[in-house]
């Protein structure tokens, strides 16, 4: 299973803020469960111009680039993902 770079960046942003509880740990606890890093490339990123404009999260639109470039399915509760050419789960 993929973990983006993406998500790590946002928990470490909401943690610092205090808005996210994460474990200090948390790149530890990502390489326990097996997860397999999603480095953010160029081509991620260029993809993100060819994304409709449903929102302006660039964090959610970085990650359906992701989802989309990978053919992975992404997880997340966030139904505005539904709006993209992607899988989602949950």
């Amino acid at each position: 299973m993929l973990v983006s770079a993406v998500c790590v960046w946002e928990a470490a942003i909401k943690s610092a803020l205090g808005k996210l509880r994460a474990p200090e740990d948390l790149l530890e606890r990502l390489d326990e469960f097996a997860f397999e890093p999603l480095p953010v490339t160029a081509v991620h990123a260029w993809a993100v111009r060819g994304l409709p404009p449903i929102h302006n999260d660039p964090f959610d639109r970085l990650l359906a680039a992701q989802a989309i470039c990978e053919n992975a399915t992404i997880v997340s509760a966030d139904a505005i993902f539904d709006a993209y050419a992607l899988t989602r789960l949950w």
